[in-house]
C-alpha cells in the first residue's frame, strides 16, 4: 500500500519545525526515523495532511557528558547508542536494551526520541526510561518544559507531549558506582516485539543493595515501574527467596493484554521469569564491579 496524499516540509532548524507544528497542529505528524510512522501511513492508519521531516534539523543528534548525567538528542540513531562509549560506561542498561531493538537496518534509522514518543508498550526504551528516571525535554513556540518519565507515558502509543511540542533531548542519569544492570527479553524471535521484557539496575554498598530500579515492558498499556519488587530487594537483599518474591510481585503488578501471540496469563508468567533473570544478572554484574 501507499501513504495517503500529503505535503512534506523539511525544516533545517528547531525554530522552523516548531513554527510549522504550531501552524498545522493536529493535521501534522513529525517524521524522525520513520520505522513506526511509515508503516502506519502505508496502511492508511495515520492520515496527516502535513509531514514535518526532522532529519535535516541541525542540533537534534548528539550524546553529551554533562557532569552527573548524559544528554542525548532526540534524533540520535539507535545504532549510535548501541556503539557509543559514553553510553556503555555511564548508561549500560540503555545500551544493552538497544541491542534487542528489531534488526540492524531498523536501528540504523530508528531514533531514541521517535521510539520514546511512540510509546509502544512492548518497546524496550520506555521500560529503561522508567527504570532510570529519564527526564524528557520538550519544546514548543511557547517555550521549553521538562517531563519526568513517570509523567510521560499515558497509555498505548500515547504520551503527555502536546500537539505543538517536539521532544528535543533526553536527560539520562549516570549509573552509580558498584552497580550492575541487565535487560532481559523474551520474544518469539530475536528482533520481534517482546512478549515480556525487564530492565534492572541495582547498586550495592557493603554487599547490600541500597538502590534497586526495576521495570517491565509488555506488561500493560504502558511500561511499568516495579516499586513493590524494588522494596523487596532493598529490604531482603538479593537471594533466591527475595528474587522469587520480587518476581511474584512483578507478575501481580502487571496487566498484560492478550493477543494472537500470547494469552494474558502466559504473559504474566513471562514477566515473572524475565524479572527474576534480570535481577540475578544485574546482581552478578555488580559483583564484578565491586
Amino acid at each position: 500500500m501507499k501513504p495517503p496524499p500529503l505535503d512534506i516540509c523539511t525544516p533545517t532548524a528547531v525554530s522552523e519545525a516548531l513554527s510549522l507544528l504550531s501552524e498545522y497542529g493536529t493535521d501534522a505528524r513529525l517524521l524522525a526515523g520513520g520505522q513506526s510512522l511509515v508503516p502506519l501511513l502505508n496502511f492508511r492508519l495515520s492520515r496527516p495532511e502535513i509531514l514535518i521531516d526532522l532529519n535535516r534539523v541541525a542540533g537534534l543528534s548528539f550524546i553529551k557528558d554533562i557532569g552527573d548525567h548524559l544528554e542525548i538528542g532526540a534524533m540520535t540513531r539507535e545504532r549510535e547508542i548501541e556503539n557509543n562509549d559514553l553510553i556503555g560506561e555511564h548508561a549500560p542498561l540503555l545500551q544493552e536494551a538497544t541491542t534487542y531493538i528489531a534488526h540492524l537496518p531498523i536501528r540504523s534509522r530508528g531514533t531514541i526520541g521517535g521510539s520514546l514518543a511512540n510509546a509502544d508498550p512492548a518497546a524496550e526504551y520506555p521500560a529503561v526510561a522508567l527504570a532510570l528516571d529519564f527526564v524528557f525535554v520538550a519544546q514548543s513556540v511557547r517555550g521549553e518544559r521538562k517531563i519526568k518519565a513517570t509523567e510521560f507515558f499515558e497509555d498505548i502509543l500515547t504520551t503527555t507531549l502536546q500537539p505543538d511540542e517536539i521532544l528535543t533531548k533526553i536527560i539520562v542519569p549516570k549509573i552509580p558506582n558498584n552497580s550492575g544492570t541487565a535487560f532481559v527479553e523474551i520474544a518469539r524471535r530475536h528482533g520481534d516485539f517482546a512478549l515480556a521484557g525487564a530492565a534492572a539496575q541495582i547498586s550495592f554498598k557493603n554487599h547490600h543493595p541500597y538502590e534497586a530500579r526495576l521495570s517491565v515492558c509488555g506488561a500493560g498499556p504502558t511500561a511499568i515501574r516495579l516499586l513493590a519488587a524494588e522494596k523487596m530487594i532493598l529490604r531482603d537483599g538479593v537471594s533466591q527467596n527475595s528474587i522469587k518474591a520480587a518476581a511474584a510481585a512483578a507478575s501481580a503488578a502487571a496487566d498484560p493484554m492478550a493477543d494472537p501471540h500470547a494469552s494474558t496469563s502466559y504473559r504474566r508468567r513471562l514477566i515473572g521469569v524475565v524479572v527474576s533473570r534480570a535481577i540475578a544478572k544485574a546482581a552478578e554484574r555488580a559483583g564484578e564491579n565491586r
